[in-house]
């Protein structure tokens, strides 16, 4: 992987696989519904500015989360599949509780695909076997 980097902050690190041409996201520490919009933010201005159609999406740093699905979620997950969205690969947390708020808000999501996997390295696989539609 030869990731250029978008946005790196405490709470997350955006990245351009330009092998793979899709987004590598790795989330970091804690996160309460006001810091996963902020990032959710990041990562549609980064999806924006690249032309790909998948993300890696890498949790399992994430030490606690209270996140919930909400219409501004549903809004976010919309724009992102205007800016181009298809295959979310979700890397699950390593904590037990941050996974259970993850199973949370992946159950209520029906677009883009999105598969789960406990190592990056099975989502890596995953991801790159996806084609754009």
């Amino acid at each position: 992987m030869h990731i250029h980097p978008i946005v790196e902050s405490p709470g997350i690190v955006i990245g351009y696989d330009s092998d793979n041409h899709w987004l590598y996201v790795d989330w970091r520490g804690e996160h309460d519904q006001e810091s996963s919009q902020a990032s959710c933010l990041l990562m549609l201005e980064a999806l924006r500015g690249q032309s790909c159609h998948k993300i890696l999406n890498d949790n399992s740093s994430i030490t606690r989360t209270s996140v919930q699905l909400s219409l501004w979620g549903a809004w976010w997950l919309e724009e992102m599949m205007r800016a181009g969205l298809q295959y979310i690969a979700w890397v699950y947390p390593r904590n037990f509780e941050a996974r259970q708020a993850s199973e949370g808000v992946l159950q209520a999501i029906q677009q883009p695909v999105v598969v789960t996997f406990d190592d990056v390295a099975s989502a890596y696989l995953w991801l790159q076997q996806q084609h754009p539609r």
